[in-house]
């Protein structure tokens, strides 16, 4: 029998891909897991702090007789640091730090926002780990193109070395999904269109607010769900545009229920992305494995996740807002002649199908167990 690993993982920032990644792998993974975690709240923050956070409830855990195989931990934490604090039992665990994100080819909304202390974060927290994990190959590549011009900016003592260091031991493991029941038949009606993300500036709702636009002023027959978490400062177009679509709104928001999200999935025609940046992309592949036909920009990872040189262009759309627009009514015009996926339903659900957790948590189990 294979043996069963005891796992310490650590996370500083609990929410969102970085819990889907953790709940799902855990939920389908044959080894035995101890999460230390703290809420997703104040990012900055939880990367400056939470290395003495998570070495304190990993000391409270020693004390109740946990014992550990190996280490996983996220990008947000300083493995360094944490190492630094916790007993020498801990520091000679093999460590695992899985980058969901970089700050450093993190788009910011203004160029002052870019703090390089939180890309030194990052750096120590590669450079001190066994293994780098990263989420898609588009991930890796860019963040370690990019790391030489930035070490470069420092005034002295570049430690070009590094980039070949972290290079010699970082790999890509995406993550998993998890699965949708098979899709009721179509009720008729309008266009479906789902857009889901962060409501940040770097998921670029504009774009597909005057995508919307444009359908509107074409007569084109369309409902919307906007969905997504929700910060203090989301961007003002969510506001005017609840206003300007009022009428073909089916769902707006947050859903607090995943089973309520699941439905919408469930029942769009078509999921859009207009993103500028995005390292993986759980929601358009859980809307591709719902069975709703993924819209995205041709770039980022979309290239790699949805397979676009095998011959699935018109998942992709290149250009603003009127290429996007132009490619939502050809959409429609196929949904309006029930011929939208052309004879083949099912082909983004088995594109996807890979990326299950059914699949990936025994491949990333094998995994951990290599380093042990």
């Amino acid at each position: 029998m294979t043996k069963k690993l005891r796992v310490l993982a650590l996370e500083p920032y609990y929410g969102g891909s970085h819990k889907a990644f953790l709940d799902g792998w855990i939920q389908f993974s044959r080894h035995e897991w101890t999460v230390a975690s703290l809420p997703p709240w104040k990012w900055k923050w939880r990367m400056r702090h939470s290395a003495i956070t998570l070495a304190d409830q990993t000391s409270e855990k020693i004390r109740e007789g946990g014992d550990w195989d190996i280490l996983f931990c996220s990008d947000m934490l300083n493995l360094a640091e944490y190492l630094g604090l916790v007993p020498q039992s801990i520091q000679k665990l093999p460590s695992i730090v899985y980058f969901h994100e970089n700050q450093l080819t993190y788009p910011v909304a203004h160029p002052q926002e870019f703090d390089f202390h939180y890309v030194l974060t990052n750096l120590i927290t590669a450079l001190a780990a066994t293994e780098v994990w990263f989420n898609s190959s588009y991930h890796q590549n860019i963040f370690l193109g990019e790391l030489r011009g930035f070490l470069k900016r420092m005034p002295d003592f570049q430690p070009l070395e590094a980039v070949e260091d972290i290079r010699n031991k970082s790999l890509v493991k995406h993550p998993g999904i998890h699965q949708f029941p098979r899709r009721k038949k179509r009720t008729p009606g309008p266009m479906h269109i789902v857009w889901a993300a962060r409501w940040e500036h770097d998921k670029n709702p504009e774009l597909f607010f005057k995508a919307l636009q444009i359908l509107k002023k074409s007569k084109v027959e369309f409902k919307i769900s906007v969905m997504g978490e929700q910060f203090r400062r989301s961007p003002d177009v969510f506001d005017s545009a609840r206003k300007e679509f009022a009428e073909h709104i089916d769902r707006w928001g947050y859903q607090e229920k995943r089973s309520d999200y699941e439905t919408a999935l469930l029942d769009a025609d078509v999921f859009v992305s207009t993103a500028d940046h995005e390292f993986f992309g759980f929601s358009v592949l859980e809307a591709a494995a719902a069975g709703a036909f993924p819209l995205v920009p041709e770039k980022l990872a979309y290239p790699e996740t949805l397979e676009l040189d095998s011959g699935n262009e018109d998942f992709y759309f290149k250009g603003g807002a009127d290429q996007l627009a132009e490619r939502l009514i050809q959409l429609s015009q196929k949904i309006e002649n029930n011929n939208l996926w052309d004879g083949d339903p099912d082909r983004a659900i088995r594109i996807v199908e890979k990326f299950s957790w059914n699949t990936k948590a025994p491949l990333l189990d094998e995994e951990l167990a290599r380093l042990i």
